[in-house]
């Protein structure tokens, strides 16, 4: 049975000192497709600037706002319905999936095609001797080692707010061992790609009231293409695979691709931003 979503995405930006002009852009709008559909969305802020839909460069909507005047604080509200369907992401034919390390992933075709999400990014470049850290003996196909993957970065990161930011590289991640959604999907990401796998970011909404990691806030996980299927999602910061509970916003190399705010301001002194979100569901 498919669900019905309600979700409230607030969003405030504080300046020290105001700037003249500036522009925000939003990638905070679910993506529609087969399993999510019916959108419905308001959007509004508190000094009632001039908005428009725009594109991210990767084709994803997106909401941009334009102010002339002098900003000192100013606040976004968006509220929006869809249709989730029910997902079950192991609805194929295992006999489609080919064995594990086949040439596939060495095809000059198959490479170029994926290029954008085998080859590393700043955020999921592994340090050096780090892609010693894991071992890919564990399960057998394409689906089970990816799988085996997602529970290893689960486990070896501890989902902890606050110690990490959007710019925190990955040699940084593992020095702390601890992180939030973005790093354990970067994680993720970067131990895929180094197997030749090709994997992306995807940043979405997560099912509140479920107990999961991430929940609070835009929530991050991974895509990886599985030969045979295609692309599947894998939360590692909560060890499933992405299914009726995950709202796909957009995917992308990196978190740069997804950030949900980006801004261009014309002024002077540190901005501050807080964001808070609510995800509510009616069967």
């Amino acid at each position: 049975m498919a669900d019905c979503f309600r979700i409230t995405y607030n969003a405030e930006n504080s300046y020290d000192y105001p700037v003249t002009a500036a522009t925000w852009q939003f990638l905070i709008l679910p993506l529609e497709n087969e399993s999510q559909h019916h959108l419905k969305f308001e959007f509004s802020n508190s000094l009632g600037a001039y908005w428009e839909l725009s594109h991210s460069g990767f084709g994803f909507r997106t909401i941009r706002v334009r102010s002339k005047g002098p900003v000192s604080r100013i606040s976004f509200t968006a509220e929006i319905s869809l249709i989730k369907e029910v997902v079950n992401p192991f609805a194929f034919n295992p006999e489609m999936v080919p064995p594990f390390n086949g040439p596939e992933l060495k095809l000059q075709d198959f490479r170029l095609t994926f290029a954008r999400y085998i080859r590393p990014t700043h955020l999921t470049t592994l340090p050096p001797g780090s892609a010693a850290l894991y071992s890919w003996d564990q399960g057998e196909g394409y689906l089970e080692k990816l799988q085996a993957l997602n529970t290893w970065v689960y486990e070896y990161l501890y989902y902890t707010p606050g110690v990490t930011d959007v710019d925190t590289s990955l040699e940084e991640v593992l020095g702390l061992n601890k992180g939030v959604c973005q790093d354990f999907a970067h994680l993720f990401i970067a131990l895929a790609r180094n197997k030749g796998i090709p994997a992306r970011y995807v940043s979405g909404y997560l099912h509140q009231g479920k107990g999961y990691f991430g929940d609070a806030q835009m929530h991050a996980w991974a895509e990886a293409w599985v030969p045979g299927i295609g692309w599947i999602g894998f939360d590692p910061t909560n060890n499933i695979l992405a299914a009726s509970n995950h709202i796909k916003v957009a995917h992308g190399r990196d978190y740069d691709d997804c950030a949900p705010l980006k801004g261009i301001v014309f002024g002077e002194g540190e901005n501050t931003s807080q964001h808070a979100v609510a995800v509510q569901s009616q069967q």
